[in-house]
C-alpha cells in the first residue's frame, strides 16, 4: 500500500512538473518618469515600462512589484496590478504609478545637473507574479540610464 502511494505521488509531481509550462524572465525596462505631482514629504510620479516577453507562447500577467534606484539612491517602489497579458515574443508597455520620497536620491541627481549630465543611472529590481494555477513568480533585474529630460513636471 505504501509503495502504491509512493508511486502515485510520484506519479502526480513529474506529471505536474510535465504540464506546467516553463517561462523565462520577461525583460522589464524604464522608457520614461514623468512626475505627477507632490510636495515636500511625497512625490508621485509615472514610470513606463517596457515588458518584453522572449518566451513562445503569451505571457499572463497578474501583477508587477517593482523598486526603482536612481543614480544608486533607493528612490521607489510601485505596484502594477493586472491581470493583462503580453504576446508571445512581443512587448507591451505599460505604466506604474509609483509614489515616492525624492530626499535620499535629491544630492546624487543634483550631481549629475551639476556636472552638466543628460543622463542619470537607474536600476529596476522586481517580480512578475503570473496569472495561472501552478506557475511561479519571475523575477527580474534592469540597470540603463534615463534622459534627465524624462523627469518633467
Amino acid at each position: 500500500m505504501r509503495a502504491t502511494c509512493g508511486l502515485l505521488g510520484a506519479l502526480w509531481v513529474t506529471g505536474c512538473a510535465l504540464f506546467t509550462p516553463h517561462y523565462q524572465r520577461p525583460e522589464v525596462a524604464v522608457t520614461g518618469i514623468t512626475m505627477q505631482g507632490g510636495n515636500l514629504f511625497q512625490q508621485n510620479f509615472l514610470v513606463a515600462l517596457r515588458i518584453h516577453n522572449p518566451n513562445g507562447r503569451a505571457l499572463p500577467i497578474e501583477r508587477v512589484h517593482a523598486h526603482l534606484r536612481l543614480a544608486g539612491a533607493d528612490v521607489a517602489s510601485g505596484v502594477i496590478t493586472g491581470p493583462f497579458v503580453v504576446a508571445a515574443h512581443a512587448d507591451s508597455s505599460v505604466d506604474m504609478r509609483i509614489t515616492a520620497n525624492l530626499a535620499a536620491g535629491i544630492a546624487a541627481i543634483s550631481q549629475h545637473l551639476d556636472a552638466h549630465r543628460d543622463t542619470v543611472d537607474y536600476e529596476l529590481d522586481g517580480v512578475v507574479r503570473l496569472d495561472a494555477p501552478w506557475l511561479r513568480a519571475l523575477s527580474f533585474h534592469e540597470a540603463g540610464v534615463i534622459p534627465l529630460s524624462g523627469l518633467t513636471h
